[in-house]
């Protein structure tokens, strides 16, 4: 079950009104506060990649991990970095070079028959941080995987009940901002044993601006 839509869009209105006038557009955030969670059991282990209805207005840095067409495909769609199998094979071993690779890019996609590969090379790098690659088969529409993901946003608990992400700019229609929390809503909802009764608190906040609480 969605938030009430109408105490969700108040809750923009505020939260943008209560942002610190800035030169910069602040993005704005979502935490949802959790209760009667069984940090043990799987709904206390949520890491999900969602995809949102908009763009929260940060340019991911995408690495594409293919070869022959699909390589090619991804470096005229605009990846950050495409990364080959003779560059794959040489991180095997070299641990700095994966860690440096996992920091600096948001989203990795992977043509499946490396997945493998990509596992023995960059698994121990990417696993800690969920950004294992989505693997695609040879023939995916390289482009439309590198817009969809975009558009995708990392969740994930930390040993505590707590959901954070970004779900936009202050600079977005309040109802775009509005749909993309409603998105994440539904995706976490739906792993939880009791829906939404298990939300203790739903807060909005822009960078620099203090928290709205939304109205459950």
């Amino acid at each position: 079950m969605p938030l009430n839509t109408k105490n969700l869009l108040a809750a923009v209105k505020e939260v943008k009104s209560k942002g610190t006038e800035r030169k910069f557009s602040q993005s704005i955030d979502l935490a949802i506060n959790l209760q009667n969670i069984d940090m043990k059991k799987p709904e206390g282990r949520i890491q999900e990649n969602i995809e949102l209805p908009h763009s929260v207005g940060k340019e991911l840095k995408v690495c594409v991990i293919a070869t022959g067409g699909m390589a090619l495909q991804a470096k005229k769609a605009g990846a950050s970095l495409v990364l080959e199998k003779a560059a794959l094979e040489a991180l095997v071993g070299d641990k700095k070079k994966q860690k440096d690779l996992a920091s600096n890019y948001d989203v990795f996609i992977a043509e499946a028959p490396l997945m493998p590969l990509v596992g023995k090379s960059l698994g121990a790098s990417l696993g800690p941080r969920g950004k294992m690659p989505t693997p695609v088969p040879p023939n995916a529409d390289i482009k439309g995987q590198i817009e969809k993901h975009q558009k995708m946003v990392l969740v994930r608990m930390r040993g505590q009940p707590v959901i954070q992400c970004r779900v936009g700019t202050e600079e977005m229609k309040d109802e775009e901002i509005a749909e993309n929390v409603q998105a994440v809503v539904r995706r976490i909802e739906a792993k939880l044993k009791r829906g939404i009764k298990n939300f203790r608190s739903v807060y909005l906040k822009t960078s620099m601006g203090s928290s709205v609480k939304v109205a459950l």
